[in-house]
């Protein structure tokens, strides 16, 4: 089994000071909040967090959106950040780092977009192995390139505790297992009343993951911060297990130990594929600030949006001094991270279900609480996400080739642009789905700049795609495409 890490003990060196509630009619002589405090201590969560969702919840009842409009910020300028390769000459002093380093993944997401019901880290990727097996053998490559065992931890929610510890169990005879810990969980806000939402049917979908900003309070509250430190482990990264291309660089390393930086992110150029994604900002002391797109009001989202006018967007590649955060949780309490206010329906499943809102943070965030935390414009190799059953196919096919160390990256042999791929959702859109129409894997699209493919196509074995195609079957029954297919220009079917 994993490593598992338990809840260290409380105190009351640090806590946040109680919130002020709106006060409950004279008769009753409770506040709303008391029914939430209630709820979460019956499910045993930290006094601390108790008092920090009280402080979230006192700002939706003053009516705070949570929102960042654009008079609190300004772009940033083209050049005022460092890049990852200008970082080249602190990679001596990262790799004698390594020892003291610690791999974390976030690894609470169902990935309910692509119709799945357990772990997205559980998907096969290459050579039937998940992003779980690639990120174990990843940290396990560390000792043979650099001698050091460096640990990897994974952040857990309640939905993908249970998969994942299953999923290790079986590997637990070819690998030294992670440290895995334990997201908490908020309750979620009925909208019409501000008071918790109840939903009988089935009480589990009453709470909601409180976003992957939890990760500060998460690592305090169950021991693993305190634990890494007396290991000597003082400087984590920290990133998405979706993303392959998010491996520990000694370079960047080097730099925050060396230059004594107690939080970085990794931002990179934005696209228009990336137009939704958080962005860098400054805030008006020239300070770094991360925006996400819940947080900017609608009347502003053509802003938002504008790849111009905000160029970097947060990889989620964070890299963190742990002795910096556990000062910080000393002196001033749990991380108060803006809020990011969700409106949603209790069943996401069902959207005539109440209304409720998800209190919600973004890890990212925190740049804006450590004096002296940077951003650095990384590379696009370090950000390979997987939202998409396309962006799925991508990671899958020849455009992307892994090496000894299980290191995901671009293929040297394209000499193209990322691939752009867009499969209709109706034929395409689930994991099952892409399943059905690639039954022999990816076709070969290291040749290929980008690919449409509409209607119920499947795709023989050994297919080889170049250029700009788009496949459309327009009739109503499926179409095959035999193996050893080469194609290059478009096809229609009626």
């Amino acid at each position: 089994m994993s490593q598992g890490v338990h809840e260290a003990p409380r105190t009351q060196n640090g806590l946040l000071q109680q919130p002020h509630h709106t006060p409950a009619a004279p008769d009753s002589g409770r506040t709303p909040f008391d029914l939430f405090a209630r709820k979460m201590a019956a499910h045993n969560l930290p006094r601390q967090l108790v008092a920090l969702f009280g402080s979230y919840y006192d700002e939706i009842v003053r009516n705070h959106t949570g929102l960042m409009p654009e008079g609190d910020i300004a772009p940033i300028v083209p050049g005022d950040l460092p890049t990852i390769d200008s970082l080249a000459g602190y990679a001596a002093h990262g790799k004698r780092m390594i020892p003291h380093a610690v791999v974390i993944k976030l690894n609470g997401g169902l990935g309910t977009s692509m119709g799945m019901t357990y772990a997205k880290s559980l998907i096969p990727v290459r050579d039937g192995l998940t992003f779980l097996d690639i990120i174990v053998r990843q940290t396990a490559s560390l000792k043979a390139t650099y001698g050091a065992d460096v640990p990897l931890a994974l952040m857990n929610s309640f939905s993908t505790e249970h998969d994942t510890e299953e999923a290790l169990t079986a590997m637990q005879a070819e690998h030294v297992l992670p440290y895995c810990f334990m997201q908490h969980k908020f309750p979620k806000v009925d909208r019409s009343t501000l008071l918790p939402a109840e939903y009988p049917e089935n009480p589990k979908l009453e709470w909601n993951p409180p976003g992957h900003g939890d990760i500060y309070s998460a690592l305090t509250f169950c021991g693993l911060l305190d634990k890494l430190l007396q290991e000597g482990h003082r400087y984590a990264f920290i990133s998405n297990s979706d993303n392959l291309g998010a491996t520990l660089n000694p370079a960047i390393l080097g730099y925050i130990a060396r230059e004594k930086i107690p939080f970085l992110i990794e931002a990179a150029p934005r696209t228009v594929s990336d137009r939704k994604g958080g962005h860098l900002a400054r805030t008006h002391d020239g300070g770094l600030v991360l925006r996400e797109l819940a947080q900017c009001p609608l009347d502003e989202l053509d802003k938002f949006q504008d790849v111009d006018r905000y160029g970097l967007f947060n990889t989620n590649n964070i890299w963190i001094d742990l002795k910096a955060l556990k000062a910080h949780i000393r002196k001033h309490g749990l991380l108060k991270l803006p809020m990011i206010l969700n409106p949603k329906t209790v069943n996401p499943r069902d959207h005539h279900s109440a209304r409720v809102f998800q209190v919600e943070s973004a890890m990212g965030a925190a740049i804006s609480c450590f004096p002296g935390a940077k951003a650095i414009v990384t590379s696009r190799e370090r950000f390979m996400p997987v939202k998409t059953c396309s962006d799925l196919l991508a990671v899958m096919s020849d455009c992307y080739v892994m090496d000894a160390h299980a290191t995901l990256m671009p293929n040297p042999a394209r000499l193209l642009p990322p691939v752009v791929i867009d499969l209709d959702k109706a034929h395409y859109g689930t994991i099952d789905r892409l399943e059905q129409h690639f039954p022999h894997g990816a076709p070969s699209l290291a040749a290929c700049s980008s690919l449409t493919v509409q209607g119920d196509v499947v795709f023989g074995k050994s297919i080889i795609i170049r250029g700009t195609v788009t496949i459309k079957n327009l009739s109503a029954l499926p179409v095959t495409l035999p193996s050893g297919m080469q194609i290059d220009h478009d096809i229609i079917i009626e």
